[in-house]
């Protein structure tokens, strides 16, 4: 059924033009807990999405609660990012700032209460603030934490990712 669904995503990024230009790239902010799973997982693939279609977006991935002591991302998200070509092992996770919210255009988050705690933390960062799933198909749909779990879950998160990404995308750049 996923892979119905992602039918449906093509037409939409092939109607976008390739090489658009805009004066400055859309800059995008994609939050989660720690920054060593979800978040990281999706600016990866928007980042190669958007080289792939030339759309006018920057990336760039943050976490709420990062742990100093385990900035290195998770394993399985690793394996997961190189088994598509992405090394994504030098990644070291990052609090989400005042400065990233002033700079972002768009903040993606992976659950309804990562969006809270960023508007709690930054209340004008509310209107550009959204789960990923809700942003880009208008339900809400959380994107759960793998962390110590199985590969599997991982994978699911994967596949949410491969969905909503570029339903997202493609909407921020139309909307612009």
């Amino acid at each position: 059924m996923l892979d119905r669904r992602r039918l449906f995503v093509l037409p939409l990024l092939a109607a976008l033009p390739l090489g658009a230009r805009a004066a400055e790239p859309l800059k995008i902010a994609f939050v989660d807990t720690g920054n060593t799973g979800r978040s990281l997982m999706a600016e990866t693939l928007a980042r190669a999405l958007a080289t792939r279609r030339a759309l006018p977006i920057a990336v760039i991935s943050r976490g709420l609660d990062v742990d100093p002591f385990d900035e290195a991302p998770e394993a399985n998200a690793q394996t997961l990012m190189a088994a598509r070509g992405f090394d994504v092992a030098n990644h070291r996770a990052r609090m989400l700032t005042a400065a990233d919210i002033a700079h972002a255009d768009l903040i993606l988050t992976m659950t309804t209460t990562h969006v809270e705690k960023v508007v709690a933390l930054y209340p004008d960062a509310a209107p550009k603030t959204f789960t990923l799933a809700a942003y880009a198909t208008g339900q809400e749909v959380a994107i759960p934490d793998a962390w110590g779990k199985p590969m599997a879950a991982y994978r699911a998160v994967l596949d949410q990712l491969d969905l909503y990404l570029p339903l997202a995308l493609a909407k921020a750049v139309a909307s612009r």
